[in-house]
C-alpha cells in the first residue's frame, strides 16, 4: 500500500515542484495565443480553461494508462515507482514542451516545429511516420473499444462490427466539425463518467488494501512458468518504457496538444492544461496498476488473459456489475475520446503537409477520406486474428516512443536557441534516455515468443541492443546541440 499511496503522493508533490521549476523555464507570459490571435471558427476558438483541461485529459489519457499498466505491472510493484518518477521527470515535461511549442507557432502541428527544429530532412521522414502512428492510435482505439463493449455487456451476441461502425461513425463527425460542436460538447459528460470510474476504482482498491496489505505485494507467479513467466522473457529494460507508455510517457501526446494550443486562451494556463493534465494521466495509471497487482495476487489465472478481459475482471471484483460497469464504461470513452482526436489530428497533420486549406467542410472530407480507407483495411487485417492485432499493437508502441524522443530534442534545440543551454537538459537528458529505449527495443527482440517488435529478424543480443542505442542517442544529442547553434 505505501508503494501505490506513495507513488501517487509523488505525483501531486512533483506537480507542484518540478512542474513549477520547469513552468520558469518554459516561461509561459501574456503574450495573445493563438486562439486569440488567429480565430477562425474551426480549430483556432477559445475554450475555458476547465473544457481545456478536460479535452487534453482525455485526448491523451487512451487504453495505455489502463490496459498498459494491467500489462505493465508484471514487470513487479517497482512500476509504482518508476511510472510517478518517469511522468514527472519526463512525460510531463514532454506534453509541457509539446504544448509551449506549438502555442508560440500558432498551434503548429508537430511535424511543422519537428521541420523548425531538427531540419526538413528529417522532417519529411517524420511526419509520415507520425501520420502512420495516428492512424495505428485510430485503429486501435476502435479495436480495443468495440471489443470491450462486445465481452463486456454482450457475451452472447456479437456487436463487435456493429459497435466498431458506431464508434467510427462518431470519430469522423468528430474530425470534420468545430472543436466546439462536437469535442467541446460532449467531452464533460465523457470526464465525469472517467473520473467517477477512476475513484471508484481508487476507494474499493484502499479499503481491499488495508483489509488485506498481501494484495499489493509483488506476485510470486510473474516468474511462475506456468503462467508464461513475464519477466524472463521482458526485462525490465527497454520493455517497461514501451509497455507503460502512456502512463510514463508517450510521443501520441505531443500529437494531439497542438488541438488545444489552438484553444487555449493564456499561455499563463500551460502548466495546469499539460504538465497537470499528464500528472493526472500518470494517477489514473497508478490506480489501474495497484488494482492489476492484486487481482493477479488474488486470482493468478488472470495472468493467462487479454488485457481487456482482466480489466473487465478487475471491475467485477472490486465494484461488481452495477458500478464495475460504469468503469469499464470509463475506459471505452479513454478508447474512443483519443481515437477521435488522433484522426483529426492526422487531417491536420495531413493537411498541413499538403498544404490544404481546412477551414471550409468540402476540403476537410477530402483529407479525411484516405485516411478512413486506410483505417478501415487496417481494421480488417488486425481482426483477422489474435496475432495481427499485436503486430499491431507492437509497432504502435515502439513507433509511439520515437515520436516522444523527437519531440523531446526539438524541445531541447528550442531551448537552447533561446540561450538557455543549461536548462535544455530538462528535455536533453530524457530525450537520450527515451532514444536509448527505443533504439534498445528496435534492435532486441524477444525472440522466445517470436513477437515483430524489432527490425532484426530473431533480434541482437539485449548488451549488444543496448550499446548501439546508447551511441544512437549520443549521435542524436550531438545533433541537437548543433542544431541549438542555428538561428
Amino acid at each position: 500500500m505505501s508503494w501505490f499511496l506513495g507513488g501517487i503522493a509523488l505525483l501531486i508533490i512533483g506537480y507542484f515542484t518540478y512542474g513549477k521549476f520547469v513552468e520558469r523555464i518554459l516561461a509561459p507570459d501574456d503574450r495573445p495565443t493563438p486562439c486569440v490571435a488567429n480565430p477562425d471558427g474551426v480549430d483556432y476558438m477559445p475554450l475555458p480553461k476547465w473544457k481545456n483541461m478536460m479535452i487534453q485529459l482525455l485526448n491523451i489519457a487512451g487504453v495505455g494508462p489502463v490496459i498498459g499498466v494491467i500489462l505493465g505491472i508484471k514487470f513487479g510493484k517497482i512500476a509504482l515507482l518508476i511510472i510517478p518518477l518517469g511522468c514527472v521527470l519526463m512525460g510531463a515535461v514532454h506534453d509541457f514542451l509539446g504544448g509551449m511549442m506549438s502555442i508560440r507557432r500558432n498551434g503548429a502541428n508537430l511535424p511543422k516545429i519537428v521541420d523548425e527544429f531538427l531540419g526538413r530532412g528529417y522532417a519529411v521522414a517524420f511526419s509520415w511516420v507520425m501520420v502512420v502512428l495516428l492512424l495505428l492510435v485510430c485503429t486501435v482505439f476502435i479495436n480495443v473499444p468495440a471489443n470491450l463493449i462486445d465481452r463486456t455487456w454482450f457475451p452472447q451476441q456479437p456487436v463487435f462490427w456493429g459497435a466498431v461502425a458506431v464508434i467510427f461513425c462518431y470519430y469522423i463527425v468528430a474530425t470534420l466539425f468545430p472543436v466546439d460542436a462536437i469535442i467541446g460538447r460532449f467531452y464533460p459528460i465523457f470526464g465525469a463518467l472517467l473520473i467517477v470510474g477512476s475513484v471508484a476504482i481508487f476507494i474499493a482498491l484502499v479499503i481491499a488494501g488495508f483489509a488485506n496489505p498481501s494484495i499489493l505485494a509483488d506476485c510470486a507467479n510473474f516468474t511462475n512458468p506456468e503462467y508464461g513467466d513475464f519477466q524472463s522473457t521482458n526485462p525490465l529494460f527497454p520493455c517497461l518504457f514501451v509497455t507503460i507508455a502512456c502512463g510514463i510517457i508517450s510521443g501520441f501526446h505531443a500529437t494531439q496538444s497542438p488541438i488545444v494550443a489552438r484553444t487555449i486562451r493564456s499561455e499563463r494556463e500551460a502548466r495546469l492544461t499539460f504538465y497537470g493534465m499528464m500528472i493526472a494521466e500518470g494517477v489514473i495509471a497508478m490506480i489501474w496498476a495497484a488494482a492489476a497487482l492484486a487481482i493477479y495476487n488474488l486470482a493468478p489465472e488472470n495472468l493467462k488473459l487479454a488485457g481487456p478481459v482482466v480489466l473487465g475482471n478487475i471491475a467485477n471484483h472490486f465494484l461488481g456489475s452495477g458500478l464495475g460497469g460504469v468503469t469499464v464504461a470509463a475506459i471505452i470513452v479513454l478508447a474512443i475520446t483519443s481515437g477521435d482526436t488522433a484522426l483529426r489530428s492526422s487531417r491536420l497533420s495531413l493537411a498541413e503537409m499538403l498544404n490544404i486549406d481546412q477551414v471550409k467542410i468540402p476540403k476537410r472530407v477530402m483529407t479525411c477520406v484516405p485516411l478512413v480507407l486506410v483505417i478501415l483495411v487496417l481494421l480488417w487485417w488486425s481482426n483477422q486474428d489474435a496475432k495481427s492485432f499485436n503486430n499491431l499493437w507492437n509497432y504502435f508502441a515502439w513507433g509511439n516512443q520515437i515520436i516522444s524522443a523527437t519531440t523531446l530534442m526539438c524541445g531541447a534545440v528550442w531551448l537552447m536557441r533561446e540561450g538557455k543551454r543549461g536548462a535544455s537538459l530538462i528535455a536533453l537528458l530524457p530525450g537520450m534516455f527515451m532514444t536509448t529505449v527505443v533504439a534498445t527495443f528496435i534492435f532486441w527482440t524477444p525472440g522466445t515468443n517470436g513477437q515483430p517488435w524489432g527490425i532484426v529478424p530473431g533480434g541482437l543480443p539485449l548488451t549488444t541492443s543496448v550499446i548501439i542505442g546508447g551511441a544512437i542517442a549520443l549521435i542524436f544529442a550531438k545533433f541537437v546541440r548543433h542544431r541549438g547553434k542555428r538561428v
